[in-house]
């Protein structure tokens, strides 16, 4: 478990962050969210032991990592914003260099070189020098030196910050794999990135914690949630009948695209209402569907107060 208690980091007058505290178990995928300048980074510089706390405690796996980094660093494995590596080198030594740091050598080494090759697919770049890889390429090798000691906590700041729809669709498959064994937490200030790998969201704004909850439980704050959307195939007169219904707040209808949009008082449901007076009218219907949750508008309420 890594347990944060208290969390607080000053630069000079300027606090980036603010009095933090939470815990992520084992199993957990924990999405750490915020706009860029939230704290983000230096909540898990302070994690990780690369940057010292003003206040507070950070315990990974009840080992107190200001009073003993080393020991928790060796539990963890880190991939800093941008992935950083030594350009002039190839994946191959510079992999070597990395396990040798971690205080492997010979077959072991070469063991954990292959593993970690195979499970990252860096197989056809070994050769390569690091400075003339994709973006993909090299986030992959940021992921697999920061587990080829098969760490217990793996922290992944922006992986998939500048990729393209492939590569983010490669990195968050390998990051679910690792996932089944390993506690994991990301940093990002994607939305997507919740929905796509996360089973818990965290999110921060100016240095503090402002929500904590499971994906869906961040998608229900959203107006959005549980609103219908449909499209008519004719012009009917349909925006009264819509606002009498039971439970609805309010109707807007979009007319360049045509769409209507029916929203339920907050955490009521509208789709059987709905449906049964489409149906009671013999109104055609083009398109229909009920919404989730938009992670954009929560986003925006929940850091700076705006309410869509």
């Amino acid at each position: 478990m890594i347990q944060i208690s208290n969390l607080t980091r000053t630069f000079g007058s300027f606090t980036a962050v603010k009095d933090v505290s939470f815990e992520v178990k084992p199993g957990e995928v924990l999405g750490f969210l915020g706009p860029n300048g939230a704290g983000k980074s230096t909540t898990m510089k302070m994690i990780t032991g690369f940057l010292t706390p003003s206040a507070g405690n950070v315990s990974v796996l009840g080992v107190n990592v200001n009073l003993d980094p080393l020991n928790a660093q060796k539990q963890m494995g880190y991939l800093p914003e941008g992935a950083p590596s030594y350009g002039d080198m190839t994946v191959l030594s510079f992999l070597k260099f990395i396990g040798r740091v971690r205080g492997f050598s010979g077959s072991e080494l070469s063991k954990r070189i292959d593993n970690v090759v195979s499970k990252v697919s860096l197989k056809g770049v070994l050769n390569q020098r690091i400075e003339t890889l994709s973006k993909g390429f090299k986030r992959r090798v940021g992921i697999a030196q920061a587990i080829i000691h098969d760490p217990q906590i793996l922290i992944l700041d922006e992986p998939t910050d500048g990729l393209d729809p492939n590569q983010k669709h490669q990195v968050r498959e390998l990051i679910r794999t690792l996932s089944e064994d390993k506690i994991v937490i990301i940093s990002t200030h994607i939305l997507e990135e919740v929905s796509a790998v996360c089973s818990r969201a965290l999110i921060l704004s100016s240095g503090s914690v402002v929500f904590d909850g499971s994906p869906d439980e961040l998608a229900a704050k959203s107006k959005f949630h549980n609103a219908v959307s449909v499209k008519f195939t004719h012009n009917y007169d349909v925006i009264p009948k819509l606002e009498s219904l039971l439970n609805v707040f309010r109707v807007e209808s979009d007319e360049q695209s045509g769409l209507i949009t029916i929203y339920p008082d907050t955490g009521k449901t509208i789709l059987k209402q709905v449906n049964e007076l489409i149906h009671s009218q013999d109104w055609e219907v083009e398109e229909f569907h009920v919404e989730k949750g938009r992670l954009d508008d929560v986003f925006r309420q929940v850091t700076i107060g705006e309410v869509a």
